[in-house]
């Protein structure tokens, strides 16, 4: 015989609707009712895509950080001497391969042309005259760079050779200095200007101005807190916290400096984000420029434009947006004029995000390259599983011209 449940009897005496209840146990079924959920869907909720991100081409070998793209639409990368076999540190992918670029002379270091042959580049960047500058760290294995090493090279793509080349003094990249990533405005002074990152990991991190004329360069905001790693932030990267990792010992939080860099359409505004944060900041451009302003003032015109999510690499559009990778969420995301920022891409697939390029196929290009997987943060072992890809996604905007 059938029983009110007491979820029932409330619905009786109260005139509401009565909830949902089982049916009357089937005879010879033991007494027990039937088990929950034992005509669910095949395919349970599960996190969702956003956006729609094509694979531009995979990498089989050296792992990549750093991509541009030229005007008539050459695709540079390069690959960092970190540990793995490197036999040239920038390639163009040419034919559905790799090749090495400018030659591979050039990149077969030599100590005792250290300005002539690269070392360990970290980044590639297309200036707004579509010169090839390549950001020679001068330091493998991120350590401390070789004096004389670390420099900007100008490649003309239109002859492959070497047209500029810039070192970078000891007063500018110090022994604890990591450059990382560089910014053009070639509208200003003789020749233009140059803004390149320091993510330091074991000194202050800092902004390098250069004069592309005179190729002067200095230092701003060292060990500024807008160019340092947060001391409260913990990255938490494919659910786990990511930390340098040795077996035995008691993991170390990882603390990287000012990393990622963009410039305004106009110019007039420098961004950038500390790796080891979700912020985002601004200076003027013009501040930084100038020799004569102090450093407490340069230090006092920095904005805190908030949070932004954990990012690699940083860059603008010419419709006055930001683009930041989200290596937390395996995303991309993008600040619009008003500084609302809105997730435009998430695909797990977008391992680690490093360096973004908006080119002028109306594209925004950017490497996914398993950095939090590498053998430091994980006791030794290397989790990386290849390929490393290079995607796109389709963006209304194209690159900034200061020129």
């Amino acid at each position: 015989m059938s029983r009110y449940t007491p979820h029932l009897l409330v619905g009786l005496i109260f005139g509401l609707a009565p909830l949902a209840v089982a049916q009357d146990t089937p005879a010879g079924s033991g007494g027990q009712a039937p088990v929950a959920g034992a005509h669910a869907p095949l395919t349970l909720p599960s996190d969702r895509p956003i956006g729609t991100i094509e694979p531009v081409f995979e990498f089989y070998d050296a792992m990549p950080t750093g991509v541009t793209v030229s005007a008539s639409g050459r695709i540079f990368v390069n690959f960092p001497r970190w540990g793995d076999d490197v036999p040239y540190t920038v390639g163009e992918i040419r034919d559905g391969r790799v090749v090495p670029y400018p030659d591979i002379g050039t990149n077969i270091f030599d100590p005792a042309r250290p300005a002539e042959t690269l070392r360990s580049v970290q980044n590639v960047v297309v200036d707004p005259l579509d010169r090839l500058w390549i950001v020679d760290t001068g330091a493998p294995q991120l350590a401390p760079p070789l004096v004389g090493a670390a420099k900007l090279v100008a490649v003309d793509p239109t002859t492959d050779r070497i047209v500029k080349t810039i070192v970078l003094p000891p007063s500018a990249v110090t022994s604890t200095t990591y450059i990382n990533d560089v910014r053009f405005d070639l509208r200003q002074g003789k020749a233009g200007y140059a803004y390149l990152t320091d993510s330091s990991f074991r000194g202050p991190g800092g902004i390098i101005v250069v004069d592309l004329a005179s190729g002067e360069s200095w230092r701003r905001l060292t060990g500024d807190y807008s160019t340092s790693p947060d001391p409260t932030f913990i990255p938490i990267v494919e659910g786990e916290q990511m930390a340098t990792r040795q077996t035995g010992r008691p993991p170390l939080n990882v603390g990287y400096g000012s990393n990622g860099i963009a410039i305004s359409a106009d110019g007039a505004t420098l961004y950038y984000s500390p790796l080891s944060s979700r912020h985002l900041f601004s200076v003027p451009t013009r501040i930084l420029r100038d020799r004569t302003v102090d450093d407490a003032a340069v230090a006092r015109s920095v904005i805190d434009l908030g949070e932004k999510g954990a990012s690699d690499g940083l860059m603008s559009d010419d419709k006055g947006r930001i683009y930041a990778g989200d290596y937390e969420h395996n995303s991309i995301r993008q600040r619009d004029t008003d500084g609302i920022w809105k997730t435009i891409a998430h695909d797990g697939r977008i391992l680690w995000p490093d360096t973004l390029w908006v080119a002028n196929d109306g594209y925004l290009y950017f490497t996914a390259n398993q950095l939090h997987r590498q053998p430091p943060f994980h006791e030794g072992t290397d989790m990386r599983e290849k390929p490393y890809t290079l995607f796109r996604l389709k963006i209304d905007g194209g690159p900034v011209s200061l020129k």
